[in-house]
């Protein structure tokens, strides 16, 4: 039986990253109904809706291939990150996979790059990574982002710059 232990981990990696997935749309409202589903319905009978968010995506904003951390267990965190009007995350990087979902407000992100891009309520993205970043509310009213970090154990999702 060699390479069980490491086809467990492989397995709960994606079963957390479901798990996280179902639990983000379902903070997102989950989209709109399908058009075409009974509103009465029969006895007994439900029916669920889908809205896909991000499908397939295998580069970041910064066209780079997402890249796994390898040769450690998978590890999947998951936060909602909250700016007020005028408020900075301050320069920061990702060293693994970074989904994100814009849930309220726009966020204008500066990559060390040269490049700025403005993300809208509603979107959702695969973040840079290992490229040096500074996300601003510009807007006046509060932004909040579902952040899905997924990374393996012993490695650090996010750093910080130093001042």
């Amino acid at each position: 039986m060699t390479g069980t232990g490491s086809t467990r981990v492989r397995l709960a990696g994606a079963v957390s990253v479901l798990v996280v997935a179902a639990v983000a749309l379902t903070a997102c409202g989950g989209g709109d109904a399908d058009p075409s589903a009974s509103a009465s319905g029969s006895a007994g009978a439900s029916s669920a809706s889908r809205q896909t968010l991000l499908d397939a995506q295998q580069l970041t904003v910064l066209d780079q291939p997402v890249k796994y951390p390898k040769k450690k267990p998978a590890q999947v965190s998951s936060s909602i990150v909250q700016l007020e009007p005028g408020q900075e995350t301050g320069w920061r990087k990702y060293n693994a996979p970074t989904y994100a979902y814009v849930l309220e407000g726009t966020i204008s992100v500066e990559y060390d790059a040269g490049v700025t891009k403005e993300y809208p309520a509603g979107t959702a993205l695969m973040e840079a990574e290992g490229v040096w970043q500074n996300g601003t509310n510009k807007g006046d009213q509060p932004v909040r982002m579902l952040l899905v970090n997924m990374g393996a154990k012993g490695v650090k999702n996010t750093v910080e710059r130093a001042p």
